[in-house]
Formats: C-alpha cells, sequence, structure tokens
C-alpha cells in the first residue's frame, strides 16, 4: 500500500508540476518575477530579438536570439514587411519553436521604435499559428532593473520542423483595406501631428492619414520606463476611441505596420476585441497611392 501511495505522489507530482509550471505565464502580458519562476519549464521559449551584440552582452538564462531585423523586411520600397511564409518557418523553426510552445517575446524599451519590436514579431508568431505569444512587461530593460540573472552564454536550440495553423487574416493588403472603408473602424496609430497631417516621417510620399482613421496613439499604451499600462488603463483609453463593441472589425496602421502592432495584440489579447487586423503596408503603401482616398 506505502508503494502504491508513493507511486500516486509521484505520479501526481509529475503531471501536476509542468501545469503548475505553465499556469505562472497567462494572459498577454508577464512580470520579471512570472517569468523567472518558468524558466525551466520546457514548453516555455524566450525569443530575443535585440541585435546579436546586445544578446551577446547579456541575455535572459536560456533566451534564443533572432534579430527583429529578421522577422520584417524591405520589399520593394516598403519596410517592415514580412517575408515569405517558407522563410519564417524557417525562422521560427530554426529558434527551436513549436506550435504550442509559449514564447515570450523579449526587446529593449529604450526608444519608441525598440518597443515595438517585440510587439510585431509577436503578431508574426500568432499569424503563423504560435498558440502563446507573450510580452515581457517592461523587456530586457525591466529583467536588468529588477535585478534578475543574466546570462552570457548563447542558447543553442534544437532545430524544429515548425508546423502551425496560419492566422492569415491577421495581416491584410491594400486591396482589403479600400474594401472595408465605411465598414470596418480603421485605427491609426501613428501620434496626433501625423494623424492630423501636420508632420510626416520622410519616407511617407505625403501628409495625411486614411480617410475615417480615428486615432489611437501607440504613446498612451506604455509608461515613462517601457512598462505597459494597466489593463484597466488601457481598456479605459481604447474604449474611448474604438468603442465597446468587441465584435467589429478594426484595422490598425502606421507607417509600416510595426507600431500599430502593439495596439492590436493589446486590443486582441488582452482586452478582447475578437477581430482585429494589421495592414501591413500602412501609410507608406496607402499614401504613395493617389487613388487611395485619404484626407485631410
Amino acid at each position: 500500500k506505502k508503494l502504491k501511495l508513493w507511486t500516486g505522489l509521484f505520479v501526481f507530482w509529475f503531471i501536476l508540476l509542468p501545469v503548475v509550471a505553465m499556469a505562472q505565464i497567462s494572459g498577454l502580458i508577464v512580470s520579471t518575477d512570472e517569468l523567472e519562476k518558468s524558466l525551466t519549464n520546457p514548453k516555455v521559449i524566450v525569443l530575443d530579438v535585440r541585435k546579436v551584440e546586445e544578446y551577446k552582452a547579456g541575455h535572459i538564462p536560456g533566451a534564443v536570439n533572432v534579430f527583429y531585423g529578421s522577422w520584417a523586411i524591405k520589399k520593394g520600397s516598403l519596410l517592415n514587411e514580412l517575408p515569405a511564409k517558407e522563410d519564417l518557418v524557417d525562422l521560427i523553426g530554426g529558434a527551436g519553436i513549436t506550435a504550442d510552445a509559449t514564447v515570450v517575446v523579449v526587446g529593449k524599451m529604450d526608444a519608441p521604435t525598440d518597443r515595438v519590436d517585440a510587439t510585431r514579431v509577436a503578431w508574426t508568431l500568432k499569424y503563423m499559428g504560435v498558440s502563446q505569444v507573450v510580452l515581457l512587461n517592461g523587456g530586457y530593460n525591466k529583467w536588468v532593473a529588477d535585478k534578475k540573472t543574466v546570462s552570457a552564454d548563447a542558447a543553442k536550440p534544437i532545430s524544429k520542423a515548425f508546423v502551425g495553423k496560419m492566422n492569415e487574416k491577421l495581416f491584410v493588403e491594400k486591396a482589403y483595406v479600400l474594401s472595408k472603408l465605411g465598414k470596418a473602424l480603421i485605427v491609426d496609430v501613428r501620434e496626433p501631428a501625423f494623424y492630423r497631417g501636420e508632420n510626416k516621417l520622410p519616407f511617407v510620399a505625403k501628409l495625411g492619414r486614411i480617410k475615417g482613421a480615428v486615432n489611437l496613439p501607440t504613446s498612451l499604451v506604455y509608461n515613462a520606463d517601457g512598462t505597459y499600462k494597466s489593463a484597466a488603463e488601457l481598456a479605459s483609453i481604447a474604449s474611448g476611441i474604438v468603442g465597446a463593441d468587441k465584435n467589429r472589425e478594426i484595422i490598425t496602421y502606421c507607417d509600416t505596420g510595426k507600431f500599430c502592432t502593439a495596439w492590436s495584440l493589446i486590443l486582441s489579447d488582452l482586452l478582447g476585441y475578437k477581430d482585429v487586423k494589421v495592414y501591413d503596408g500602412s501609410s507608406m503603401e496607402w499614401l504613395a497611392d493617389p487613388a487611395a482616398p485619404s484626407e485631410p
């Protein structure tokens, strides 16, 4: 009987412990404490998207490094575009990521452009069919600030044949956006001066915005230290612009399809909006086309 009891307890803990470890990571945004407790879980993969030299100087123990530039490329004149699907399959599999993994995407939070490296990669992983994609609150900066363990040993992932059920509707093209004008809610996440047509980036053809778009600036997502605002704060900010209808189709855009992924992830994975898409070409493509309706 004692042997059966101990055997039963062993089986119980053998099954339960991995479940407990997985339970420590849930939702879209994970704290440094929660991630620290889950580093030994083989189903949790920390994906560091900083530059190779930054990764080599210090990273979260066990983190795999795949630089942001591998995930969003230049296509023709357009920046931050999706690589070919077969290239993404190789990239994800080469990082040892399987569709059922929990992937914690980590970048740095120094500048606004740095902060959205992680969100663009996370949205791409969702698009490719990774079941759970998570953001580290405050990124690598917060990990260091919280005095967590740092490693200089490069991880050597075991390459896997990645097979995922793609969510192809997460990225949309210009023709689709044209067909949805006046139907879907078009959300411009650029800062107000860009939305109002008072300023633009050099590589964007002209001032203005997609006709009928509303403005939900990306800067409103973050606290001053690069951490994310609370779910309650983000819900209040978002609902004031996009409304409370969680079933309405929402298409976000920015200048190149990178910044808009921050609000896209928050709307869909944190706040429960059910139909959120990213227009990959964004202002760079739209405002270069005289036939694409724009204002002001």
